[in-house]
């Protein structure tokens, strides 16, 4: 068996992978074990935002809502290419939060801290302005302010890689089957998802950043005695064709007290979510119901003039947020908020991870590293607040600059595609692109725009292995038309795996 690893972690979600990366930049030696693909679970289907969580204020939860609104605008800053600021539109409507408790909400949240970049909040017309056309006539004034989108999946991968690029083992496919206590270290036992071969690996330290499998895990692999301490709680997201121009989100209040946002996604269509349910089945088998379904359209229907149905839905996606059981009555009063356990058993140190949220994902990974520096002594100083994520390094962080450089690098690309591609990859674009000199250099085109080179990147660099990791978590193409040619995805993946093993 090779020397032990300084920290092994369960779980390849933005909290895994971002403690892998955090720790590996600091000179701990890192592995990481993820039993399915990378953001496969809840970091993947969230609504998307680097957000301070304007409803937690009701809640009292300052504290999350200062870090996250400090938070924002470095994750910003560190991935330019898949983060960048949007406006949300918060209609008034009579009968609901009355406009005094909006705007005063509002202004808390613009002052609790982190804004420097972002426009502050300010009254809109929404009789005479373009943020109330796609709005019914009865909503006449409203708020508009600051938060940001995010590719939540790349998130995830760009941390894994770049923890990689450092020098962490990033095992996707890869089953924790038991973990044991002996002589203050930790004997893991892995097994391949794909081939049933099994190994075994030691680490000093133990983090368990299985999102909502972390009970399981405690229980399953670790034969923990430990209590529930996770509430499951359902979020379900749907996507419609564009329901209006402008590039403005709405957030929309409902008579339940839950809030509902809208969002433009992927150029041609909108996204609205989420739902808020407690969930006790299995947390990858979560599907969104035919009444969250009708919820979502409901709650759209009572802001928007063009009426959606169930007909509209284009895709749906569901996930299980693994919030920590407060006990609050409802699940939209659970606590967004992290808490670490830190114990030892049997003289081996275990951190456990409940709760917590894609815009905190950072500062999450920096309380666990001090919990690591604690347990087995520290090692460099937090880092992660400075250093873009891969792609990100574009002078100023100017998309539209790096844009028209990729263009003038690659003439040959459309612009959609060289939007797309700095989009998604920054300046790994030029990765990807190689040698290319021509758009017949990127092989074959399997829809949408995905070309084998693609393909390839993300397989060789991303960890990709299926056309879903592909389609739907590295890219949104299976939104676009690509999906067709799953079939023939699959087929080139398989030839590509095969060629691998003869020349292994």
């Amino acid at each position: 068996m090779s020397a032990p690893y300084d920290v092994f972690v369960i779980g390849g979600g933005v909290n895994g992978c971002g403690i892998a990366r955090d720790a590996v930049g600091r000179g701990y030696s890192v592995m990481l074990a993820e039993m399915d693909d990378l953001a496969a679970g809840t970091s993947s289907k969230a609504t998307k935002l680097i957000h301070g969580g304007l409803r937690y204020l009701e809640y009292y939860e300052f504290r999350l809502v200062r870090e996250a609104l400090n938070e924002r605008e470095i994750v910003w800053r560190n991935a330019p290419h898949i983060v960048h600021p949007l406006r949300f539109v918060l209609p008034y409507a009579k009968g609901l939060r009355p406009a005094w408790m909006l705007r005063t909400g509002l202004f808390i949240y613009d002052h609790l801290g982190g804004r420097e970049k972002l426009p502050p909040t300010q009254t809109v017309d929404l009789a005479n302005g373009i943020a109330g056309q796609p709005l019914k006539p009865l909503f006449s004034k409203g708020f508009e302010y600051s938060d940001c989108w995010v590719d939540d999946a790349r998130l995830v991968v760009l941390n894994a890689r770049d923890a990689a690029d450092r020098g962490a083992t990033v095992r996707t496919r890869c089953k924790v089957v038991s973990a044991q206590s002996v002589d203050g270290l930790w004997r893991v036992r892995l097994r391949d998802v794909r081939t049933g071969a099994e190994n075994n690996v030691e680490a000093r330290l133990l983090v368990n950043a299985a999102g909502p499998w972390v009970d399981r895990v405690l229980q399953g692999p670790l034969e923990h005695k430990a209590p529930h301490h996770v509430r499951l709680v359902q979020g379900s997201h749907i996507v419609v064709p564009r329901l209006y121009e402008h590039d403005r989100c709405y957030i929309f209040q409902n008579a339940d007290g839950r809030i509902v946002f809208a969002i433009p996604y992927e150029d041609d269509f909108t996204l609205i979510g989420t739902t808020d349910r407690d969930y006790t089945g299995d947390p990858g088998k979560a599907e969104i119901s035919a009444e969250e379904t009708a919820y979502l359209c409901a709650a759209a229907n009572d802001y928007f003039r063009h009426e959606i149905t169930p007909t509209d839905v284009v895709w749906a996606y569901s996930g299980v947020r693994p919030l920590y059981d407060d006990h609050a009555s409802a699940a939209q009063e659970a606590t967004r908020d992290y808490v670490i356990h830190d114990e030892a058993i049997e003289g081996a140190a275990l951190l456990s991870i409940f709760g917590g949220k894609i815009t905190t994902y950072r500062r999450l990974a920096e309380a666990i590293l001090d919990k690591i520096g604690e347990r087995i002594g520290a090692r460099g100083a937090p880092w992660t607040a400075n250093a873009p994520l891969p792609g990100g390094e574009f002078e100023g962080g100017d998309l539209t600059a790096f844009t028209r450089d990729l263009m003038s690098r690659k003439p040959f690309l459309p612009e959609h595609l060289a939007h797309r591609l700095a989009r998604s990859y920054g300046t790994r674009a030029l990765d990807l692109l190689g040698e290319a000199r021509a758009l017949d250099d990127l092989g074959r085109d399997f829809g949408a725009g995905l070309t084998a080179a693609e393909i390839d990147y993300l397989a060789t660099r991303e960890w990709a292995e299926t056309a879903d990791d592909i389609l739907w978590r590295r890219t949104k193409l299976g939104l676009h038309g690509a999906a067709e040619a799953t079939p023939q995805i699959e087929a080139y993946l398989a030839t590509r795996s095969e060629h691998a093993a003869r020349n292994a």
